[in-house]
């Protein structure tokens, strides 16, 4: 039978023991720093060493998330956490920044490196990519179906989330927060700007009223388990660093019982009646399996919703009574889902007005309204205290180990106890023939077998020995204990040796420029643009750039999240994912490669790329401290480009998510701030632009260093040469 693995988040050193517990085969957390959930409690490096010990006792693997983009001022730290993981054993590293990943590479030759959903992961050449480089897992984006995901036939591991939170854009892609909130969801930050509130407006006319238009639901592939076991994905992953201990060991038992029953539903119908108790936004099936917009968002509720168990009947100033579709305990938590207030069961009353611990469906209950409920309501569970009492008691996993004893007169008496893949032999003394007291082999079996204290089960110990022999108990306990140890110490061990190389960089090749340059969308701005005598035009508009690709300034601005890149390259391409083009002529590299240090960029370049657009998330001064770095380590000028007006991409998304027309730059949201955000479908994709255009000041100082680009979306001919002149 194929072997699947289930990989399960751990926010805390709580949460791993429930992983542990409930089944799980290998692990993923973070340090303090360096991980995409900042904001999850997160392990401290004794944690780490702590936690990579327990995981190996149970051959757990640990997995370290450092994944988030790193500024070069960072680099050595980064790479001493690295090395801090290394030499402590961890079983891989989740990695985004492109450029710590080839650098890590080399310098750690067998550190197992995957890379992270955050790297995009959604074509073939971005897998083969990494496959090439000796990246060992790819994490695939979650807006690939099962189908695309199998026939991306790249020989490398294939990881794939099958629950959990949703980004609505695809990871990696998402600039919102840090354009509108300085907070970077590329460097662990994620503030949850999809989960707001927004109107959609068609010019100035409001086309839908606030909704959470932008929330997804949970996904929950359990469902479609079977046809996921037939795929050729290895790794099952579960998404929660930063939810509770109780979610992540319910969850991990639920995939467990999936994986290892083949797929077997029977029971999930309650199963997933008590998974909503514990989070519930409601739940899809995903991209995985070609959800509809309707069952990818739910513009309700961001929030956890609960379990509908019933519907309130009378309210007053004291008390609410609720019919019960489902049984109410007292310590349970409720919230009426239409005012969204909630509160914990502290005091339940049956029909007859008496206090109980328990009230049955079909049943009225009575309790207290300490939250000022006005009105007839429904309501749901959201804290279940039976299921979250019988969580905390975590299931035994123990490890099961055989004993194999000698015990002849004449030769050492010896122990052997076996694992499945570890042997351990201890002797003891030379066995004597028994004067008075001859041991027997169920003594022997006996003394062995007392685990207690211990992980470890004895499946069968088989003895061969002489009769009428004699050997001390105290001897027979002293061996197993030795043992014991021998086999605790190594199955905690790490499982390589650290290689460390150092890392050297070839000399860089490439035509340095300043210059300026444009991103049009209309005739009327191409036409304009190339009569200023812009360096380079880049334009999405394929027609547009078909139309002029006789000008040889003009490069074709090719489209995002492609499942073959390849095969929209032009003779001149503006690139948006990171891929080899040292075959594809002249190649720009745009800011969607979220290049935010000199190793990036030096590797990129190593790929083919004869220029590079810098990530709009840098400062002028991190730029020019980029700059001055990159002419220290590698003895040339870097030739970068950057954003100096324009409207940068917020979030890609996959699908026509609010069914705009095609092609057409009419729409746009607005959030509780009354900042409008233009919004577009386009190719499959629909695109959020920042609500306001870079500010061509903040990075005036760095006109000899860079290539400024002027990214125009709806502007005219005469705004075009007005912002030119002002600029």
């Amino acid at each position: 039978m194929k072997k699947h693995e289930l990989l399960v988040p751990v926010g805390d050193m709580a949460c791993l023991k429930q992983a542990i517990a409930n089944g799980a085969d290998a692990v993923y957390g973070a340090c303090q720093n360096f991980g995409a959930r900042k904001f999850a409690n997160n392990f401290t490096n004794d944690e780490i060493i702590e936690a990579i010990r327990l995981c190996h006792l149970y051959d757990v693997k640990f997995y370290v998330t450092m994944n988030t983009l790193v500024k070069d001022f960072e680099v050595p730290y980064f790479l001493d956490q690295i090395e801090f993981l290394y030499k402590h054993g961890v079983d891989a590293v989740i990695m985004q920044d492109f450029g710590m990943i080839c650098y890590v590479l080399k310098h750690y030759p067998n550190l197992e490196i995957h890379a992270s959903t955050q790297c995009n992961n959604s074509s073939y050449e971005i897998v083969k990519l990494f496959y090439d480089m000796g990246v060992k897992r790819v994490v695939f984006s979650r807006e690939l179906s099962l189908e695309e995901i199998n026939d991306i036939k790249v020989p490398v591991e294939k990881e794939v989330f099958v629950h959990g939170a949703l980004c609505i854009c695809y990871s990696g892609c998402c600039l919102m927060i840090s354009m509108i909130g300085g907070r970077s969801g590329n460097r662990g930050e994620c503030a949850g700007s999809c989960r707001l509130p927004y109107q959609l407006f068609y010019d100035e006319k409001k086309l839908i009223d606030t909704s959470y238009l932008l929330s997804t639901k949970e996904l929950n592939t359990s469902y479609h388990f079977q046809e996921l076991l037939n795929s050729d994905i290895y790794s099952f992953k579960i998404e929660g660093r930063m939810k509770s201990p109780e979610y992540v060991g319910f969850v991990t038992k639920m995939y467990r019982h999936l994986i290892d029953s083949n797929g077997d539903i029977n029971g999930l119908d309650l199963e997933t009646e008590k998974l909503k108790t514990i989070f519930n936004r409601e739940f899809t099936f995903g991209h995985l399996f070609h959800c509809s917009v309707e069952e990818l968002r739910n513009v309700v509720s961001p929030n956890h919703i609960g379990l509908p168990i019933g519907r309130v009947v009378n309210v007053d100033n004291k008390k609410i009574q609720i019919r019960l579709d489902r049984d109410l305990h007292q310590g349970d938590g409720i919230r009426f889902l239409e005012s969204g207030k909630g509160f914990i069961v502290n005091y339940l009353y049956n029909s007859n007005g008496f206090l109980v611990s328990k009230v049955n469906k079909g049943e009225i209950c009575s309790i207290d309204n300490k939250i000022g409920l006005q009105k007839v309501e429904n309501v749901s569970k959201t804290l279940d205290y039976v299921l979250m009492q019988e969580m905390k008691e975590l299931p035994v996993r123990s490890i099961p180990i055989t004993f194999f004893v000698k015990a002849h007169r004449g030769e050492a008496f010896t122990v052997q106890i076996n694992d499945g893949i570890r042997k351990i032999t201890v002797s003891g003394s030379i066995v004597q023939e028994s004067i008075t007291s001859p041991v027997s082999d169920e003594r022997i079996r006996i003394q062995l077998e007392k685990l207690g204290g211990t992980p470890f089960v004895s499946q069968s110990t088989v003895i061969e020995m002489d009769s009428n022999v004699f050997i001390s108990l105290r001897e027979i306990n002293e061996l197993r204990r030795e043992l014991i140890n021998q086999l605790l110490a190594l199955r905690m061990a790490p499982r390589y040796n650290p290689i460390i190389n150092a890392v050297s960089f070839s000399k860089l090749s490439f035509n340095y420029d300043i210059s300026k340059t444009a991103l049009v969308y209309t005739d009327e701005q191409m036409d304009i643009c190339l009569k200023l005598g812009f360096c380079r035009i880049y334009t999405p508009n394929l027609l547009l750039f078909k139309e002029n690709q006789m000008h040889d300034n003009v490069y074709y601005c090719l489209p995002r999240t492609l499942l073959q890149i390849s095969e929209a390259f032009k003779s001149r391409n503006l690139v948006r994912e990171i891929c080899d083009v040292s075959n594809c002529g002249s190649v720009i590299g745009d800011y969607t490669l979220n290049i935010f240090n000199i190793y990036t960029a030096y590797y990129l370049y190593q790929l083919g790329f004869s220029k590079l657009t810098l990530s709009p998330e840098l400062s002028s001064s991190e730029i020019m401290d980029f700059v001055e770095k990159f002419k220290q380590t590698f003895g040339c000028m870097p030739n970068i480009e950057i954003i100096c007006y324009g409207l940068v991409e917020d979030m890609i998304i996959k699908g026509n998510i609010l069914n705009l027309k095609e092609n057409n730059y009419h729409y746009s949201l607005k959030d509780l701030h009354h900042r409008k955000f233009p919004i577009y479908y386009k190719d499959g994709r629909t695109v959020i632009l920042n609500y306001e255009a870079r500010n061509f000041e903040e990075y005036s100082q760095l006109k000899s260093v860079a290539s400024f680009r002027y990214q125009f979306f709806l502007e005219s001919k005469d705004e075009v040469i007005n912002i030119l002149k002002n600029n």
